[in-house]
């Protein structure tokens, strides 16, 4: 496996750190019941109440928070095409 000659290919990485405030224990049962965290990485959407209700700070892109930074994957694609 690997490249084949003549292809080219591209890996990046980010970081990002989001704080968050302690939720009581009825705010993460109404949470859990009402927009099904299971199925999201890190178990909570951010554009959802939750974002809304606990995220405090976010240093980095939001759009990594919400799984794909965006912005990042347009620059690396117009670079990788030049």
């Amino acid at each position: 496996p690997g490249i084949a000659p003549g292809k080219k290919s591209i890996a990046f990485s980010l970081e990002l750190r989001a704080d968050d405030r302690t939720l009581t224990d009825e705010e993460i049962a109404y949470y859990v019941d009402t927009f099904q965290p299971f199925d999201k990485a890190g178990a909570y959407g951010i554009q959802e109440w939750i974002g809304y209700a606990a995220i405090e700070r976010i240093d980095g892109s939001f759009f990594n928070v919400m799984g794909l930074p965006i912005q990042r994957v347009y620059t690396e694609l117009n670079q990788f095409i030049q």
